[in-house]
């Protein structure tokens, strides 16, 4: 994977250079880690959404899906209708598609019965942290993002792919896949370093 001049001089991951909205999310949210639980269901949903599209897409339109989905408030969305569902299909700030649009819905409501289960979000998705490191940038998946996404689809969870999951655990934090020559590796390694997974209830 080739390496991008960023705006500071310094070396970036090369899929920063596609558009220059990907410096700031490079640097400070791609690949640092999430304990929120928020956080973590608007990301997955998010991931569902660009399944077949552009990060770049999901990015110019994140505001919009936020005011679409109740700033992906998991009790809020859980508790969409049908009338929600077609609002949003008329809502051409974000991507149109129904069977995404119910999906987050659906998964609103498996988010509630797996935070009763597990405690959190975060202590569920924590324990498929990334164990076995492949070089950086090198795969689509994972042994542990098949695992999680196994545990999402037994428990209801929707368009939670493999790939989509292995996307979900990069931009989480829960593999540090920064190229070894980018600025922003060592700052997501340490704030890895410090960080301390919450524990399954």
């Amino acid at each position: 994977m080739s390496l991008v001049t960023g705006p500071d001089g310094a070396p970036r991951c090369g899929w920063c250079g596609e558009i220059a909205e990907f410096f700031p999310y490079h640097d400070h949210e791609w690949g640092f880690p999430v304990v929120d639980d928020r956080r973590l269901f608007e990301k997955i949903s998010l991931e569902g959404f660009q399944s077949g599209l552009s990060w770049r897409t999901i990015l110019n339109k994140r505001e919009n899906f936020r005011l679409g989905f109740a700033n992906f408030e998991i009790d809020a969305v859980a508790q969409f209708t049908q009338d929600d569902v077609e609002r949003l299909l008329q809502n051409s700030g974000i991507v149109r598609h129904r069977g995404k649009i119910e999906a987050v819905i659906n998964n609103a409501q498996r988010a509630q019965e797996l935070i009763k289960e597990a405690g959190s979000i975060a202590g569920f998705v924590w324990q498929y942290e990334a164990k076995t490191l492949s070089p950086p940038q090198s795969q689509t998946t994972s042994a542990e993002a098949i695992a999680l996404s196994k545990a999402l689809k037994k428990r209801g969870w929707k368009f939670v792919g493999p790939t989509t999951v292995f996307a979900f655990m990069q931009a989480m934090g829960l593999v540090n896949d920064h190229h070894e020559g980018c600025v922003t590796r060592a700052k997501a390694a340490a704030a890895r370093a410090a960080f301390l997974p919450p524990q399954r209830q």
